[in-house]
C-alpha cells in the first residue's frame, strides 16, 4: 500500500459567524482543550503518518504563520499557501486547491477543514488514497450524521459510492469536509474564488468518488455557542479559558 503523505487544511476563512473572536483571532488559532483548532488537525495527521501539511492562508494568516511555524514541533513541514491577507482575498475551497496545485504535487492527497474537530483516526485514508492512485476512483468523501444546521444532508453512499440520490436504505449523510482528491481533478482550472460544489458534482455523478461513513465524534464548529458547548465537555471540571487567550504553544 502507497502511504501516500500530503495533507491541505483549509484555513483561509473569516469566520464571520464566529465574531468578535475572530476579529483579531484567526478561527483555526481559537482555543478548544487548550490548544488551537488546527492543532487537533496537525496532532491527528501527524499521528497517521501524514507528514507534509500545506495550510492555505488569508484573513490574519501572519498569526497562523507565527503559531505554527514549519510544523517541527509536531514532526511535520508545514507549508502555507498564501491568498492574501483580506478576508475577501480568500479562494474558498477549489480556488484554495487549485492555488496549492504545485505544492501539492502529482500524488493523491487529502484536504480537511481547520473547523473540523473529530476523533477520525486520519490512518484510515491511505487505502481510499492508494485506490486513487492507482486510478479506481477519483475522490473519495467521509460522510457524518446530519447535524442540526443540515438536517436534509448533502449525499448518500450507495455500494461504497457517493451519490446525491437518497432512498429509504441509504439516506443523505452530511458532507464532513474531509475528502481524498486526485490531483488531476484540478488541472487545468483557473485561480479564482469558487467552492468545490457544484463543480464536484459531475465528478459524484460519474461514479468517480467513493464515500464512508464516518463513526464515532465529528463537529463542524461554527458559532461561539457551539465552540463553548465543546469546550465544557472536553473540560467539564476545569473553568474556560477566553478564547482569545494568547497561544503558548508545548514544544516538548
Amino acid at each position: 500500500m502507497r502511504n501516500v503523505s500530503r495533507a491541505l487544511i483549509f484555513a483561509a476563512g473569516r469566520g464571520e459567524r464566529m465574531r468578535p473572536l475572530t476579529d483579531d483571532t484567526p478561527k483555526p488559532l481559537l482555543m478548544l482543550g487548550g490548544k488551537p483548532l488546527i492543532v487537533w488537525q496537525i496532532e491527528a495527521l501527524a499521528r497517521a503518518g501524514f507528514r507534509d501539511i500545506i495550510i492555505n492562508t488569508a484573513w490574519l494568516g501572519d498569526k497562523i504563520e507565527a503559531a505554527l511555524s514549519d510544523g517541527e514541533r509536531w514532526n511535520v513541514k508545514i507549508r502555507y499557501s498564501r491568498e492574501g491577507s483580506r478576508a475577501e482575498d480568500a479562494l474558498e475551497t477549489r480556488g484554495a486547491i487549485v492555488k496549492a496545485l504545485d505544492m501539492l504535487g502529482d500524488a493523491p492527497f487529502i484536504t480537511i477543514s481547520s473547523d473540523v474537530f473529530t476523533d477520525y483516526d486520519y490512518a484510515k485514508l491511505h487505502v481510499p488514497l492508494a485506490g486513487i492512485a492507482d486510478g479506481v476512483v477519483d475522490a473519495h468523501f467521509l460522510l457524518a450524521d446530519n447535524p442540526l444546521f443540515n438536517r436534509e444532508g448533502d449525499f448518500a453512499i450507495r455500494d461504497g459510492f457517493a451519490t446525491r440520490i437518497a432512498t429509504p436504505a441509504s439516506p443523505k449523510l452530511n458532507f464532513a469536509g474531509i475528502c481524498c482528491w486526485h490531483p488531476q481533478l484540478f488541472d487545468g482550472l483557473p485561480v479564482k474564488c469558487e467552492r468545490l460544489f457544484p463543480w464536484a458534482d459531475s465528478v459524484v455523478a460519474s461514479k468517480r468518488v467513493t464515500a464512508n461513513y464516518l463513526l464515532g465524534c465529528w463537529e463542524n464548529i461554527g458559532t461561539v455557542e457551539h465552540l463553548e458547548r465543546l469546550q465544557a465537555q472536553l473540560q467539564p471540571q476545569q473553568p474556560q479559558q477566553p478564547h482569545n487567550a494568547k497561544i503558548v504553544l508545548s514544544t516538548s
